[in-house]
C-alpha cells in the first residue's frame, strides 16, 4: 500500500481537494447521461454509483480527519446509502494509506523529544493498519508486544472547517432543516474533537477496563499512560482478527451466540450500569483473538448519558407505555420529539411515525430471548425507515427532532444491531447483564 508524505492541512488544501472530487463526480453523471440512453438505467445507476463511490472515498482517504471519519459513520447507514457507497467506505474502518515512516518519526520526536527506537527495544516503522484519524504500529518492550496509535498530524485542526465543508451535505442527507441545526452539529463536533484528544482516551479506556473486565468472554489491551500522549496512544499488542473478517468465515453457531452474548452484555451494561457508552460499535474496534474471545479496543468515542435523557429514552421501550398515547405523547415531549408548538398534523405525523419506528426497534427488549440473526426484523426495520425518509410530509415538515443525545445513542444502537446481525447471534438473553 501506499504511503502519504504529507496531508493536506489549511482549510484552502482541504477544500481544493473536495472541489476536485465535486468535478470528478460531475464527469461521472456525464457518462452515465449517455450510459442510460443505451443501457438499462439500473445498470447505469449502479456503475454511477461505483464510480462516484470510488472517487469521494480516494478524496476521503488522503483528507483523513473528520471526512474520513464521516465516510466512516455514513458506511454503518446501510439502509440510507446505495451498497456502492457502503462497501467503500466501510475500508475507513481500517484500511487507508498511511503515513510516510519520515511522518511518524516527526510525531513520536514532538511528543516525546526521542525518536520510537530511543523508546521500544523494536519499533516497525511500517504501519499494521490506518484508519480515519490514527494509524498503528507494532513495537516490543521488555518482552511486551504493542501497539502504537498515532495521530495523524493536523487532524484536531481542521475538525471545524471539515465540518462547515460537509455540513450542507449532511444536512441535506439527512433531512436537517436550519432551525435547531446547530445543536446537533455542536454534539458532533464535541466528539469529533474529543476522539483526537488521545490523553482523554487512555483515561476512557482505563476506566471501561476497570469496569467491563468481569463480563465472561470479553478481553481488553493494556495501556500505558507512560508512554502516551496527546497524539500517541501505546497499548498491548492484541493478536486477533475483526470482527468483520471473523463473520465472513466462521460456521460455529454456537461460537457466534458467545460473541454475540458478550457484545450485547458489554454494551448493555455500558448503557444501564454506567451511564456512559462506547459509541462507536463498527468491526473494525472489534477483534476476535485466537482463543475465540472478543476484545473490544478504541475508546475515543465515549457518550455519556445524562439521567434527564436516560430515563425517559429507555422507558419508550417499554410495551405499557408504548400502547398508553397519553404517557407515550408525554415521553415524546421529554425528549424533545414533539413540541407545544408543533401543529395537530406535525403532532399525529411524528407520533405515529416513532411509534411504528419504536414498536419494532424495541421488540429485543420485551423478550426474555432473542435471535438477532432473523433478517426480516432488520427488513421490518429498514422498510419503516425508508418509508418515512422517502415521505414528502417528512421533508416539508420541520424534520429536526429530539435530544442532541439521540445523535450518538442512535447511532450505538443501530451499529450494535448491525454487528449481531453480522454475527447471526441467536438465543441472546436481553437482560443477562444484571446478573454479571
Amino acid at each position: 500500500m501506499k504511503t502519504l508524505k504529507n496531508i493536506p492541512i489549511t482549510k484552502i488544501q482541504r477544500a481544493s481537494k473536495l472541489v476536485q472530487t465535486g468535478a470528478k463526480v460531475g464527469v461521472n453523471y456525464l457518462k452515465y447521461y449517455g450510459d442510460k440512453m443505451v443501457n438499462p438505467i439500473a445498470d447505469a445507476k449502479e456503475r454511477l454509483d461505483e464510480s462516484n463511490a470510488t472517487d469521494i472515498y480516494d478524496s476521503l482517504k488522503d483528507l483523513k480527519g473528520s471526512a474520513l471519519k464521516l465516510a466512516q459513520m455514513l458506511s454503518m447507514e446501510k439502509n440510507i446509502l446505495p451498497q456502492a457507497y457502503v462497501d467503500k467506505f466501510s475500508l475507513s474502518q481500517f484500511s487507508v494509506p498511511p503515513l510516510s515512516a519520515p511522518l511518524v518519526m516527526k510525531t513520536f520526536k514532538k511528543s516525546f523529544g526521542k525518536f520510537p527506537n530511543e523508546i521500544f527495544d523494536n519499533f516497525n516503522s511500517e504501519a499494521e493498519n490506518a484508519a480515519s484519524i490514527g494509524q498503528v504500529h507494532r513495537a516490543f518492550k521488555d518482552g511486551n508486544s504493542l501497539a502504537i496509535k498515532i495521530q495523524y498530524p493536523g487532524v484536531a485542526d481542521s475538525i471545524l472547517s471539515d465540518l462547515a465543508m460537509v455540513k450542507p451535505i449532511a444536512m441535506k442527507m439527512f433531512n436537517i432543516k436550519g432551525e435547531h441545526s446547530d445543536v446537533y452539529f455542536k454534539e458532533v463536533e464535541g466528539k469529533l474533537l474529543e476522539e483526537t484528544n488521545y490523553l482523554l482516551e487512555i483515561e476512557q479506556s482505563l476506566e471501561v477496563v476497570a469496569a467491563c473486565s468481569h463480563i465472561p468472554n470479553l478481553k481488553f489491551p493494556k495501556y500505558y499512560k507512560e508512554w502516551s500522549s496527546q497524539q500517541i496512544i501505546t497499548m498491548d499488542w492484541m493478536e486477533g482478527i475483526h470482527l468483520s473478517e471473523f463473520t465472513k468465515i466462521n460456521t460455529n453457531q454456537d461460537l457466534a451466540n458467545t460473541l454475540g452474548q458478550a457484545l450485547w452484555d458489554f454494551y448493555l451494561y455500558q448503557m444501564h450500569i454506567l451511564k456512559k457508552v462506547h459509541a462507536d460499535p463498527h468491526p473494525g474496534n472489534f477483534l476476535v483473538s485466537e482463543e475465540k474471545k472478543l476484545i473490544a479496543i478504541d475508546f475515543g468515542c465515549m457518550k455519556t448519558i445524562p439521567e434527564a435523557f436516560y430515563k425517559p429514552y429507555f422507558e419508550l421501550f417499554n410495551k405499557d407505555i408504548l400502547e398508553d398515547s397519553k404517557l407515550f405523547n408525554n415521553k415524546l415531549l421529554e425528549l424533545e420529539i414533539l413540541r407545544k408548538e408543533d401543529t395537530k398534523e406535525e403532532v399525529d405525523f411524528f407520533t405515529n411515525m416513532f411509534h411504528d419506528v419504536l414498536s419494532f426497534f424495541t421488540q429485543p427488549f420485551r423478550e426474555e430471548t432473542f435471535d438477532f440473526s432473523d433478517p426480516n426484523f432488520f427488513d421490518k426495520i429498514a422498510a419503516i425507515g425508508e418509508r418515512y425518509f422517502k415521505d414528502t410530509r417528512t421533508r416539508n415538515m420541520n424534520a429536526n427532532r429530539g435530544s442532541r443525545h439521540f445523535i450518538y445513542m442512535n447511532r450505538t444502537f443501530f451499529g450494535l444491531f448491525n454487528l449481531m446481525f453480522d454475527l447471526k447471534a441467536k438465543n441472546i438473553k436481553i437482560e443477562n447483564f444484571k446478573s454479571l
